[in-house]
């Protein structure tokens, strides 16, 4: 049975500040060690629940994060950007019976550690059918789509509760509880990995793959910070302004959805300029 883990790093044990997920960044270099530790540990407790294959997207901005020398040998690792499914690539695969959610946050414009939706800022809101969307929300109507379950999630204390909005029967470990966007209670690696562990274990129970869910289609609306930023954003077909600083979209499937967004996230963050953003 094969399990996708998709692996964000803000919500890995130990982040709680913008270097600490910025590439090149000697923190980041430290906290790359604790994400691979957090995935090794929800390896270890997906293999022991039954799963015999793990593939591991690495999913954090420029895709290159985890140690793959420390990567536990059960797994294999999808590193690298310019991926057609993003943080969700893979779940294309017919033999994928589960995904992980591993190192997640909440979203843009809601209160948790770094909390953001694909850009770390430039957007402060995005809602799918109405509801303040996260990345979670995002990539778990992704994987419904394709009959994969949502089957873990791990983060802070609050993207938790979000996960329980868009995956009520999937397992969650926080491996921290926020305090403000930049600040945590956080727990040791050694406390954290067990806790991923023993979740991940209890989470095979829910994996197998569903019958893909009939398409259906989504609107997307997106709020930036600036209003040139909106206008930048109606380059993509389809996408149009509806208010100064809000876009919007539909997409007929989630697939087009998620690519959609992302080519969105992509043409706001080349709009912005260094010092009035």
């Amino acid at each position: 049975m094969r399990i996708l883990v998709s692996a964000d790093m803000e919500g890995a044990t130990g982040v709680t500040w913008p270097a600490d997920v910025e590439p090149g960044n000697p923190q980041w270099q430290r906290l790359r060690a604790l994400l691979t530790g957090d995935v090794n540990a929800a390896v270890a407790g997906l293999c022991a629940g039954g799963a015999d294959e793990v593939l591991v997207n690495d999913a954090h901005s420029t895709m290159r994060n985890l140690l793959l020398e420390r990567l536990d040998p059960r797994a294999s690792a999808l590193t690298g950007r310019h991926k057609t499914l993003s943080m969700v690539e893979g779940i294309e695969d017919p033999a994928v019976a589960g995904v992980v959610f591993l190192g997640y946050h909440v979203g843009a414009g809601a209160d948790g550690v770094l909390a953001h939706t694909y850009l770390p800022n430039s957007i402060t809101e995005v809602r799918v059918d109405g509801v303040l969307a996260s990345e979670g929300r995002l990539n778990a109507l992704v994987a419904e789509e394709f009959g994969v379950p949502v089957i873990l999630v791990t983060g802070d204390d609050a993207t938790c509760v979000d996960a329980l909005e868009y995956a009520p029967s999937a397992r969650t470990a926080a491996v921290k509880d926020h305090v403000s966007r930049y600040a945590a209670v956080c727990r040791p690696p050694q406390v954290t990995a067990q806790l991923i562990e023993e979740r991940a274990k209890e989470a095979m129970s829910l994996a197998g793959r569903r019958r893909d869910a009939e398409p259906r289609p989504h609107r997307v609306r997106v709020e930036v910070d600036a209003a040139h930023l909106a206008e930048a954003a109606t380059l993509i077909p389809g996408v149009e302004q509806i208010d100064v600083r809000r876009v919007q979209y539909t997409s007929g499937s989630a697939y087009e959805m998620i690519r959609c967004f992302k080519a969105l996230t992509v043409v706001v963050a080349a709009a912005v300029e260094q010092s009035y953003g």
